[in-house]
């Protein structure tokens, strides 16, 4: 994976971590709800951008990296919602939200990239 590609990655795997470390605290009731759910739209996000980034076109590329945004956008509001449960504190929630920002910002610019190239 080229250089400009993988700074969006890398910042999305950070993300991953970064939920798989907070839903740890998650009740073990939720292991099946909440907490599969974001895990599930965490892994999405660098899988789709790897996949896209592995596609002959830039509209296929494009088709990816918006499927990789929704679901940021997706874990975005689980977080509220684990947040308006307690699951997880207003530092992790804060730092978490801070985390999804940055990629949304990189998968934005990234997406802006290839529609050039069509």
């Amino acid at each position: 994976m080229e250089y400009s590609k993988l700074g969006v990655w890398l910042e999305a795997r950070k993300l991953v971590n970064l939920l798989y470390d907070s839903s740890k605290l998650f009740p073990k009731e939720e292991l099946f709800g909440l907490t599969n759910q974001m895990r599930r739209a965490a892994i999405s996000v660098p899988s789709n951008i790897a996949e896209g980034c592995g596609r002959q076109t830039s509209k296929d590329t494009i088709h990816f990296l918006h499927i990789s945004r929704g679901s940021l956008y997706e874990l975005e509001t689980q977080y509220y919602l684990a947040f308006d449960q307690k699951y997880i504190d207003e530092n992790n929630f804060n730092f978490a939200l801070e985390q999804i920002q940055t990629c949304k910002k990189l998968l934005n610019g990234f997406i802006n990239y290839y529609k050039k190239l069509i």
